[in-house]
């Protein structure tokens, strides 16, 4: 198995539990873990905390909040896996970082460049790459412009990564829906 594997879902959905197992299952030891975290209080230096000690010790870990695909290619060792956590808040990094205040087509055009980046280096890497990302368009509409304009970077990242033809999960409950299955079956012979 190579190539791109993205996993979506809601705020403590199962996603990122999944995407260990995944790893696990078809790299065992042999992962590369890449966190795109970053501590900026107490309560998210806890949750980063909290991830590292759910992951086998023999994993290696970068951590990377921006730039992720060019730092994948500089960083991997043959690892089966690399499973990079998360999207969600690498599109969070380049909305606020000090670069982006910039136009909103700019910011967008900077998304699309890392998630190409990324998608790049999983076809170029003789590995499998495990994405997870948030599933934030499910909820209510944002009640700020920044909140907005996020919720429509990452909508549009989602389905950039889904685009590049890899399985595709849904995480409902813990449960695992496969998104790329279900739409073959029902869409069948239908162009869109």
């Amino acid at each position: 198995m190579s190539g791109i594997t993205l996993i979506l879902g809601g705020a403590r959905s199962g996603k990122s539990r999944f995407a260990q197992q995944l790893a696990e299952r078809i790299g065992n030891e042999n992962v590369l873990f890449v966190a795109t975290a970053e501590a900026g209080d107490d309560e998210m230096q806890e949750r980063i905390t909290h991830h590292r000690n759910s992951r086998p010790a023999s994993w290696r870990t970068l951590e990377q909040p921006l730039n992720v695909g060019k730092a994948v290619r500089s960083a991997w060792r043959g690892e089966a896996v690399v499973l990079v956590d998360c999207l969600t808040l690498l599109v969070s990094n380049i909305l606020l970082s000090p670069a982006s205040e910039s136009s909103a087509a700019a910011i967008q055009q900077r998304v699309h460049d890392e998630v190409e980046s990324l998608i790049a280096a999983a076809s170029e890497l003789a590995t499998t790459v495990i994405l997870v990302s948030g599933e934030v368009g499910l909820g209510l509409v944002p009640e700020t412009p920044l909140g907005r304009q996020y919720r429509d970077l990452l909508g549009l990242a989602n389905q950039q990564v889904a685009a590049a033809g890899g399985p595709t999960y849904l995480m409902v409950a813990g449960l695992p829906i496969n998104v790329r299955a279900l739409a073959a079956a029902s869409v069948e012979g239908v162009e869109p």
